[in-house]
C-alpha cells in the first residue's frame, strides 16, 4: 500500500495545514530541514505499516510549480491570473521561450531517501496536461505543443530518478478528470512521452483533488454519480502505463470503472483527504472488497484519495494507520 503524494511537513519547516506554504528556513538550513523532514516523514510511513514509501513532497512548495521552477524559458516574476481546472483562480508563472530542464530538480532528495530505506520508493512528477493548465502560453501558444516539450523534460528527470533508486515513477494528473476530450486526443500520448524509456513501473495518479474548497465545492456539481473516468480508461487500459491510481473512498464514483482497467494496476483510493475523521479500519476495509469485486487481488493497491498536506500530522498519521489496518483485515481473508 502507498500514498497518493503529499504528507504534511513539520511545522518547523512550513507553515502547518496550509497548502503551498513559503519556506521557515533559508540556505543550508532548508537543506537540511528538508533532509529532517524526509526522515520524519519516512519514519511515519513505515511506522504505520505503509510499504510503498515516498518523500511525502517535503522538498517542494507546489507538485507542478516547484519542478516548472527549474526549467527554462518561464517567467515566475510577471504572472497573470488564470482559471485552474475551471476551479478556481490563480496567479502562475508563464511560459515565455522554448522550455527544457536545465538541471535534475528532485534527483538528489531521492538519492537522499534512497539511503534511508529498503523498502520501495514511488516519487511523484507533475503530469504534462496538468503543467500545462496550471500556467499561462505566452509562447507556444498551443496546449499539445507545450505538453510534449514539458513531457521531453519530465522524462529526462525521470530516468534520472530511476537511476537514483527509485522503484515507481508516478505523474499527477488532476487535469484528466477535467479536460476529457484532450486526454484522449494527446493527453496519453504526452504521458507516454514522459515515461518513454523507464524501466522501473510508471503510474498515473487521477483524483478529484486535495480537500479544499474550490475542489470540494466542484465535486457537489458533478452529480449522483462522478462518471468521468469512463472517458478516460478505455484509452488508459491501451496505455503503457502501468498502474492508475484514483480515489475511491467517500466518493461516488462506481466501482465498476474499474473494470474498464482490466490487467492494469489500480491504486484503490480508500482514504478521504477531504475530512479531519479518521477512517475505522473495517470502513478501509469495505472500500478494498467492493473494489476487489472489479480488480484481481494481485493487481491491487490500497492508497489515499489524494495528498494529505493540508491536513495535521496526527490526523495524517492516523489515515495512514487506519489504511494500513484496513489493507490487512482484508489481506488475512484473502489468505484464510
Amino acid at each position: 500500500m502507498s500514498t497518493a503524494g503529499s504528507l504534511p511537513k513539520p511545522t518547523w519547516l512550513a507553515e502547518p495545514e496550509t497548502l503551498w506554504s513559503p519556506w521557515k528556513l533559508e540556505g543550508d538550513e532548508l537543506i537540511t530541514g528538508k533532509q529532517d523532514a524526509l526522515r520524519v516523514t519516512l519514519q511515519e510511513q513505515e511506522t504505520s505499516g505503509i510499504d510503498i514509501v515516498s518523500d511525502g513532497e517535503q522538498s517542494r512548495q507546489h507538485f507542478v510549480t516547484t519542478f516548472i521552477e527549474n526549467l527554462s524559458g518561464v517567467d515566475f516574476e510577471n504572472k497573470k491570473t488564470v482559471r485552474i481546472r475551471h476551479r478556481y483562480d490563480a496567479s502562475v508563472p508563464g511560459v515565455v521561450g522554448s522550455v527544457s530542464r536545465q538541471k535534475p530538480v528532485f534527483v538528489d532528495d531521492a538519492k537522499f531517501l534512497r539511503t534511508q530505506t529498503d523498502q520501495p520508493i514511488k516519487w511523484a512528477l507533475p503530469g504534462p496536461m496538468t503543467m500545462v493548465d496550471t500556467l499561462y502560453d505566452d509562447y507556444y501558444q498551443d496546449r499539445r505543443t507545450l505538453a510534449f516539450e514539458f513531457a521531453k523534460a519530465l522524462n529526462e528527470e525521470a530516468k534520472e530518478l530511476e537511476a537514483a533508486g527509485v522503484n515507481i515513477i508516478q505523474f499527477d494528473e488532476p487535469a484528466f478528470n477535467v479536460f476529457l476530450d484532450e486526454v484522449n486526443d494527446w493527453g496519453i500520448q504526452a504521458l507516454e512521452k514522459a515515461c518513454e524509456g523507464l524501466k522501473c513501473e510508471t503510474a498515473v495518479h487521477i483524483c478529484f483533488g486535495y480537500g479544499i474548497k474550490a475542489n470540494t465545492d466542484w465535486k457537489k456539481t458533478l452529480g449522483t454519480e462522478w462518471r468521468h473516468y469512463e472517458r478516460t480508461f478505455p484509452a488508459l487500459q491501451k496505455s503503457t502505463i502501468d498502474i492508475i491510481s484514483l480515489e475511491c473512498h467517500n466518493g461516488r464514483v462506481p466501482f465498476e470503472v474499474l473494470e474498464l482497467l482490466k490487467g492494469k494496476k489500480v491504486m484503490v483510493g480508500a482514504i478521504d483527504v477531504a475530512t479531519n475523521n479518521i477512517e475505522t479500519p473495517e470502513e478501509v476495509a469495505a472500500t478494498i472488497r467492493e473494489a476487489l469485486k472489479y480488480v484481481d487481488a494481485d493487481k491491487l493497491l490500497p492508497c489515499t484519495n489524494c495528498g494529505m498536506a493540508p491536513l495535521s500530522r496526527d490526523v495524517a498519521r492516523n489515515k495512514l494507520q487506519a489504511l494500513a489496518a484496513g489493507a490487512e483485515i482484508v489481506l488475512k481473508e484473502l489468505c484464510a
